[in-house]
């Protein structure tokens, strides 16, 4: 019998079940797909949200601490693991100008460097952008990592720690007697645990559903394309009309994303490929005629107003969740796995978790 079962292993599960695993509780990792394998391999890698300014406190609370954290996690798994996330600090530059004096206002109160370049400036800071830019908003502190190498990073991990992962275990039912949590179920097999996370990204609310419990998460398809540049084409993060451009340190640029409403269907689709492409152009003329390398989607966690669900089941002993982080859970995975450990091992909060509870508004 273990002592936490970890329902998950995006991000925030994997990242949770180090936390429990390393306080020396006995962790089963179970596992829709394979590790990593859906939002947390698709997404675009940014150490911050996009547009931070316009997120509630709460996420800007989390986003603060992993962009302070992170870089020591990357070490840690690096060596552990021998595989290199390829963090790298190049900036965010935002073109969008409507909301610059919202942006000043929000790095005032969280201490962020957030600058305001004139058109000069913003061409300097990026000279491959359309000479039509005329200003833009630099927050030189962000930073990306490559998700995919993340992921492979996390699974070397996995393998070496007391973490049992069962990958290709769809969870069927949460078992509960007596308001209190017993196990979980995969088909016909059960496995037995104290407690369980629910941390199962967009089918956690499906999940919480089964459990009585009605949250806004709900899967939000992106659709992104991978260029193939060359290394130093593009030097900087670059954020447009919701548009984002990610440069590699292998030259290849990332560009994203779509968000569409469409359940759980990952089709990809021409049209979209081509207005990310054509979006891309418009940031970055130079990239005309770059092949793009690959094309795929990915579905997120939506939430309502981006708060994540982190905090225990109201109702029923023993039972928790890390759910819900839409388009941020690299940003916000490693502050959530803090607390939503310090939860359930009964340990001092990192921060107050009233703005996640289930019964919070999201």
């Amino acid at each position: 019998m273990a002592d936490c079962i970890v329902v998950g292993a995006g991000i925030s599960g994997v990242l949770t079940a180090l936390e429990l695993e390393q306080a020396g509780a006995r962790v089963i990792l179970l596992e829709r797909d394979r590790l990593g394998a859906e939002s947390s391999w698709a997404g675009g890698g940014i150490i911050s949200p996009l547009y931070p300014w316009r997120y509630p406190d709460a996420v800007s609370q989390l986003a603060q601490y992993g962009q302070q954290h992170y870089p020591a996690l990357l070490d840690r798994l690096q060596l552990e693991s021998g595989i290199d996330p390829q963090y790298h600090k190049n900036g965010l530059l935002v073109l969008d100008q409507d909301e610059a004096n919202q942006a000043i206002e929000w790095a005032r109160r969280w201490q962020v460097d957030v600058q305001k370049l004139n058109a000069e400036q913003t061409q300097q800071c990026e000279p491959a952008l359309n000479r039509q830019a005329k200003a833009a908003l630099w927050l030189p502190e962000v930073a990306q990592l490559r998700n995919p190498r993340l992921v492979k990073a996390m699974s070397a991990v996995i393998a070496r720690r007391k973490i049992s992962l069962f990958e290709h275990s769809p969870v069927s039912a949460i078992r509960i007697k007596n308001d209190r949590v017993q196990g979980v179920s995969v088909g016909d097999k059960h496995y037995d645990a104290e407690q369980v996370l629910i941390a199962g990204g967009a089918w956690s609310g499906q999940i919480l559903k089964q459990l009585k419990l009605e949250t806004t998460i709900e899967p939000v398809k992106g659709q992104m394309i991978l260029l193939k540049g060359v290394p130093g084409q593009v030097k900087r993060i670059v954020l447009s009309a919701g548009r984002y451009i990610i440069p590699r340190q292998d030259g290849r640029i990332l560009v994203g994303s779509t968000l569409e409403h469409t359940d759980f269907k990952k089709e990809l689709t021409e049209n979209a490929k081509q207005q990310l492409y054509q979006a891309a152009i418009e940031m970055m003329p130079a990239l005309a005629g770059l092949e793009v390398e690959h094309h795929w989607a990915g579905l997120r966690p939506g939430s309502g107003n981006g708060v994540p669900y982190i905090g225990k089941h109201p109702a029923v002993q023993g039972l928790f969740f890390n759910a819900g982080h839409f388009r941020n859970g690299v940003v916000l995975g490693l502050a959530s796995a803090r607390l939503a450990a310090d939860i359930m091992l009964q340990r001092e909060p990192l921060f107050d978790p009233g703005s996640y509870a289930i019964e919070a508004e999201h």
